[in-house]
């Protein structure tokens, strides 16, 4: 019986891909055959990733160093990943950031930043891969990871720029699943809830967050390590063929309520 979550042979660019979420989802690709591409500012990281993806998985690895708010970086990049493996078959659109601040006090800078990397980047890095590997092959899997709180509100934490910008990046998946369905690329967005992170990790283990959670999210808890990945390989692999322009929360329930 044909493996419909067989990624061998394909190649995929993770974008923030130095710690958390965007190393446990290109682990997760590379379990399943494809070669990977750890995409990130922080060289020395992507670096030992990368190495670390090759060894445990015997499968091609590059490691580029990339700011996705430069448009030049990107299409550099890109252009290096394509010199490397000659094609580009999954974008995990997962760099980001977030701050929290209450709206009355935000700063213009502040939401200016969190649209130039969340929304912007997401566009620069969906756009250059799709013109130049994309399109040309006519196939293609882009996942932007947004969040949970790209569909609701929260009170809990103080985040009108991360709100607004993972909200436009819901949209933007599809509109680009709607221009670029005719070229075989499926473009989908995965909303994540509260997932464990060596960022997140104090938060997370909180008595004040474990209160929380019974009250806020169904399944009364974070999400582990690993519970993303199951997305992220369905929306990358041929099994997820007939799926394009999904917003799909991984939230415990949070999105229920």
């Amino acid at each position: 019986m044909k493996d419909i979550f067989d990624l061998k042979g394909q190649a995929a660019l993770v974008t923030g891909c130095s710690t958390g979420l965007g190393v446990q989802m290109a682990n997760a690709l590379a379990a399943r055959g494809a070669n990977i591409v750890a995409l990130a500012r922080r060289k020395e990281l992507i670096d030992q990733v990368a190495k670390e993806i090759k060894e445990k998985y015997d499968v091609k690895t590059l490691a580029v160093k990339c700011d996705i708010t430069s448009t030049e970086e990107v299409e550099a990049a890109v252009d290096t990943v394509l010199k490397e493996f000659g094609r580009i078959d999954i974008l995990i659109n997962n760099a980001g950031t977030g701050g929290i601040t209450p709206a009355e006090d935000v700063p213009d800078e502040m939401f200016l930043n969190e649209m130039n990397i969340d929304l912007f980047g997401t566009f620069k890095m969906a756009r250059s891969v799709a013109k130049k590997a994309m399109i040309p092959a006519n196939y293609g899997r882009i996942i932007n990871i947004a969040s949970m709180y790209g569909l609701v509100g929260n009170k809990i934490a103080a985040s009108s720029p991360y709100h607004a910008a993972k909200g436009g990046v819901v949209n933007l998946t599809r509109a680009l699943a709607c221009e670029w369905g005719k070229y075989g690329i499926t473009v989908n967005s995965i909303c994540p809830g509260y997932f464990i992170t060596p960022l997140t990790e104090e938060t997370l283990n909180s008595d004040f967050f474990k209160e929380y959670s019974k009250g806020a999210i169904p399944l009364e808890r974070y999400g582990n390590e690993g519970e993303l990945d199951s997305a992220a390989v369905f929306l990358s692999s041929p099994a997820s063929s007939y799926v394009t322009g999904i917003a799909l929360p991984v939230d415990g329930g949070y999105t229920a309520m």
